[in-house]
């Protein structure tokens, strides 16, 4: 995995290879160097190699992949987003790679198998060509601590009994963190705790100082474990402009938060409004204004939303079932192909 030092997609690459170590299934882990995602990985009881996974005159990382899939000699290799799968070398093995969004294709021309984590990237693959036999869904799961203790509201200087909203993701122009901003004009004496880095940063607070909101809403930073946050939350809310899937929405239902969502693409395929959640158009401040009143003024719909949520994880998105289709998955993969010994 090349991929960046922070971001839904890495962490969810920790998370699965962390859960596949568990469940007993043989792996060798190659990362883009980073030495906190290592130690990280360490401390779950793999032994990642790092390599530099660097750009046009990177000449080490093709050569050192190669010689770690001939020590390991694995049946299947999985190759994760675009820079790892293009580098793949090729090999006595079949070649997954793991799509997590939209992506050009042809940084794949050499891969056997394609995993898309919605079944709308699935139809995308096989829209580009891809042969439809070869192109698989596996979702993600989420992953959270149900016990974990409430962050401190007075640790963020945020009143006990004041309604707090809750969001989280890279602070990039895709995750709408400006629309959500703005819809907190309109929802008076809620606070907001916004976790997350990334460019957009700057821009955010500025925003959130002239919409008026700046003495309510904190800017958290990354956090590593989101379950204290999660379980603060009395609405959580992914305004995204652009989602493939929306790892956050899992995360909120495991925790059993209620949750709005702009309608992107991957939030629209997880939640069935007014049922396990509320859905409101991309784009829109006053939308999403109003479905987050709707949920603090309704306390027992909320609950019953955040209840139902959560039952639609542990049906379809929890570690077990979602372990369980990647084992399934390799295995009839590799006993289609399986390497011969040395």
């Amino acid at each position: 995995m090349a991929g960046a030092e922070q971001g839904g997609a890495e962490a969810f690459f920790e998370r699965l290879v962390c859960a596949l170590h568990r469940d007993g299934l043989q792996q060798h882990v190659l990362i883009r160097r980073n030495p906190a995602r290592a130690g990280r990985l360490k401390a779950a009881g793999l032994t990642p190699v790092e390599l530099p996974f660097g750009g046009a005159f990177d000449f080490t990382t093709r050569r050192h992949f190669a010689r770690e899939i001939a020590r390991f000699k694995p049946h299947v290799v999985m190759t994760w987003m675009n820079r790892a799968s293009a580098m793949c070398p090729k090999g006595n093995f079949v070649h997954v790679a793991r799509l997590g969004g939209y992506y050009d294709l042809k940084y794949y021309k050499g891969c056997d198998h394609l995993i898309g984590n919605t079944p709308d990237i699935v139809n995308y693959l096989v829209r580009e060509g891809w042969p439809q036999d070869r192109a698989h869904y596996v979702p993600n799961f989420a992953e959270v601590d149900t016990a974990v203790e409430p962050m401190s509201r007075a640790a963020h200087y945020t009143p006990k009994h004041a309604p707090l909203v809750v969001a989280m993701g890279r602070l990039h122009e895709n995750k709408a963190f400006d629309i959500l901003i703005r819809a907190m004009a309109r929802v008076p004496d809620a606070y907001l705790w916004l976790a997350g880095d990334g460019p957009e940063r700057q821009k955010l607070e500025a925003l959130a100082l002239s919409e008026g909101v700046k003495p309510r809403t904190r800017f958290l930073g990354w956090q590593q474990d989101v379950s204290p946050l999660l379980a603060a939350a009395d609405v959580f809310v992914c305004p995204s402009r652009h989602e493939p899937l929306g790892n956050v929405v899992l995360e909120a239902w495991a925790l059993g938060r209620p949750v709005v969502a702009a309608d992107a693409q991957g939030p629209g395929m997880l939640i069935d409004h007014g049922r396990n959640g509320l859905l409101v158009p991309v784009d829109d401040p006053g939308a999403l204004a109003q479905g987050i009143a709707w949920m603090l003024g309704n306390p027992a719909d909320a609950r019953a939303m955040a209840q139902a949520g959560q039952d639609s994880y542990m049906q379809d998105y929890s570690a077990s079932v979602v372990i369980a289709r990647y084992r399934r998955f390799f295995e009839s993969v590799a006993s289609v192909a399986a390497p011969a010994e040395a």
